[in-house]
């Protein structure tokens, strides 16, 4: 079992046991109330609670994979927000009622003893259906966030068979559990699980577009981190962070944290003395059997079919060390769901194509070892292949087979493939202007260092300065630490302003616009020059940067200068967007022919949105800047997907 098991393990484990001792508090009341009844009636409201609950998760995990992407995604994060509200409320439940669960179990019990057998089989089903259907809401929204399906399947059944075991050998008096430090202990586990669960759930609302925040990130790691290493798979499996997540994302998932945690750890209140039901008029013992198995098959498959579908088919390839999708032998035009199972024992890319242009139908990013997702696409009838790309291990494409049948829908806008030689041109011609742009920053700091003595005119020299730095679009680190170094804030430092680590650009803002003397700012405006030279000598510039450059730009602008990170008293935040929107501008000149043939009409679009930018920046209205570089950065977030490098 993965890492990825744990969390589903943790789950199975307490839900299992709050399930196992219901049924035997249950068991134990039937038989101490006498009368003469056996407990077959408890079995079969067990065994009813159990069909549904089963059938429940059945559903969610087939109905999921008939729907659209965006569908799955609304899908998936709809039911991790109705999962985390129901497992909070499960953890106060059993805190709160513990201590007197049995009482009133056993209570209920006898009432239904002295109705009859269908009292018997409703309360054993109410009290098992609750925790049964719960537990497979939690567990599949889990299982979606892990993005695995085997091992957090095996983390669950071992949780579960844990949990009866445990149960039964309580039963036996052989082994004792404090059961208060046991719910107490896993609550908090709960609680982290679910505070990613809900993280989980908002990201996939703002893929599908409900939840704004979608570029608006507040780490990506993707690039720093191997997602592979076992130590991303521990922290990943077990509190469900991602290596890449929006700042809505963080937010809520500390916010949740924080404040579940520190409820819960306060004195849970009385809970309120249980209402005695009035007898009810007895049925016939086979009409509560026949009840208890039809009624649940009937609600699941009413679930079925309210659960929105798509028509079409579904198929499985496989991904092997040696081979790429060798069992690849088609599909029915129309609607088809294609699960892809990664057993090359790497990580890798899994693209669907057109095989009369290589263009690109639908891909998997990221697809682990041992791992399957599931695409759904509309394929018209033609020729098909697969290319999975496992860095260092396999490059291959597999064999050519045919979508046959129908018309299918309408042709599939395919993504035509991008080289590493399609992206020379442009990056070569970005990199003539970066340095450009730095030899003429290395002037303007030289100046500014000599006139740091005259404050009027080292505030204008500054201005000139940090706007060519802007016009770089140095965004999210591009130059590593001579970017910090030239550009860097004080947030994060032990000092803050007074750090030592405080150097560049903004430094020497703080200082102009804060009374500071030549004698301070001279050393920092100095070491500020050498380093602009610094970077000049050893610039470098990787080609498949500049798709990302795309949108970063104005990404980082909103991120940093819009919330009034960057500005150190010169309250020029406007200045400063009107620069990125110009290097924006150089980056779409670069990469304008490569866009036009993959999406026609984005660059234009991007480009009247950019204009908007630069009139609303002149209005001064700071809502309707921020609305328009928002605009601007989802329309181009689509440009780093379009110019991926996916051929040789």
């Amino acid at each position: 079992m993965g890492l990825d098991g744990l969390p589903n393990l943790v789950i199975g484990l307490r839900e299992g046991l709050e399930i196992g001792l219901v049924v035997s508090i249950l068991l134990a009341a039937v038989r101490r109330a006498g009368q003469g009844r056996g407990t077959g009636p408890v079995w079969l409201g067990v065994l009813s609670a159990a069909l549904l609950s089963l059938g429940f998760g059945a559903v969610l995990a087939f109905s999921r994979a008939e729907l659209s992407i965006t569908a799955q995604a609304v899908f998936g994060g709809l039911l991790s927000l109705v999962a985390v509200a129901l497992v909070t409320w499960m953890i106060f439940w059993m805190r709160r009622t513990a201590r007197t669960l049995s009482g009133e179990l056993k209570e209920k019990i006898g009432q239904a003893a002295a109705v009859g057998t269908g009292a018997l089989v409703a309360t054993a089903f109410l009290a098992v259906a609750r925790e049964g259907l719960e537990t497979a809401l939690f567990l599949w929204t889990t299982i979606q966030a892990s993005g695995d399906t085997v091992a957090p399947m095996i983390g669950a059944a071992v949780g579960l068979g844990v949990s009866f075991l445990l149960c039964w050998l309580m039963v036996r008096a052989s082994v004792r559990v404090n059961l208060g430090v046991f719910f107490s202990r896993t609550a908090v586990l709960l609680i982290v699980i679910a505070a990613g669960v809900l993280s989980y759930g908002v990201g996939e609302l703002q893929t599908a577009g409900l939840v704004p925040g979608r570029n608006w990130l507040a780490f990506d790691l993707s690039t720093v981190v191997s997602t592979d290493s076992w130590w991303v798979s521990l922290i990943t499996g077990v509190t469900n962070l991602a290596p890449r997540m929006t700042v809505l994302q963080v937010a809520l998932y500390l916010g949740y944290l924080i404040a579940v945690l520190v409820v819960f750890r306060r004195k849970p209140a009385a809970e309120a003395a249980p209402v005695v039901e009035r007898p009810a008029r007895r049925l016939p013992r086979w009409a509560y059997a026949v009840a208890a198995v039809v009624i649940p098959l009937l609600a699941v498959g009413g679930f079925a079919l309210l659960t929105p579908s798509a028509s079409g088919s579904s198929t499985q390839v496989t991904v092997t060390a040696d081979g790429c999708a060798k069992d690849w032998a088609g599909a029915t035009a129309g609607t088809s769901t294609i699960t892809v199972v990664n057993n090359s024992g790497h990580g890798g890319e899994i693209y669907l194509t057109r095989a009369a242009d290589g263009g690109v139908i639908g891909e998997i990013e990221g697809l682990g070892p041992g791992t399957r997702r599931s695409i759904t696409v509309d394929l018209p009838a033609g020729q098909y292949s697969w290319r999975c790309l496992v860095p260092g291990e396999l490059d291959q494409v597999s064999p050519i087979a045919a979508v046959t049948g129908g018309a299918g829908g309408p042709a599939v806008p395919a993504v035509t493939p991008l080289s590493d030689k399609d992206l020379k041109a442009p990056a070569d011609s970005f990199t003539s202007y970066l340095s450009n742009q730095l030899a003429l920053l290395d002037t303007q700091t030289g100046d500014l260092a000599a006139k740091i003595g005259d404050p009027e005119a080292a505030r204008a020299a500054w201005l000139t300065a940090q706007l060519t730095w802007e016009r770089l679009g140095a965004a999210y680190g591009q130059f590593d630490d001579l970017g910090v170094a030239i550009d860097g804030l004080p947030q994060g430092l032990p000092q803050g302003v007074n750090d030592p680590g405080f150097t560049g650009l903004h430094r020497v803002e703080y200082g102009l616009w804060h009374g500071q003397s030549a004698a301070e700012l001279a050393p920092v405006a100095a070491k500020l020059h050498d380093d602009v030279r610094a970077l000049r000598d050893k610039l470098k510039f990787n080609p498949t940067d500049l798709p990302l450059r795309a949108h970063e730009i104005l990404e980082d602008a909103l991120r940093r200068h819009l919330n009034g990170l960057t500005d150190q008293g010169s309250n020029t935040v406007f200045s400063l967007v009107g620069a990125d929107v110009e290097a924006t501008n150089a980056v779409l000149d670069r990469l304008a022919p490569l866009l036009e043939a993959r999406k026609p009409g984005l660059v234009a679009t991007a480009r009247t949105q950019l204009v908007a930018i630069t009139s609303a920046l002149g209005s001064g209205n700071h809502q309707v800047v921020d609305a328009r570089v928002g605009a601007a950065v989802e329309t181009l977030s689509a440009v780093p997907t379009l110019l991926e490098v996916r051929a040789s």
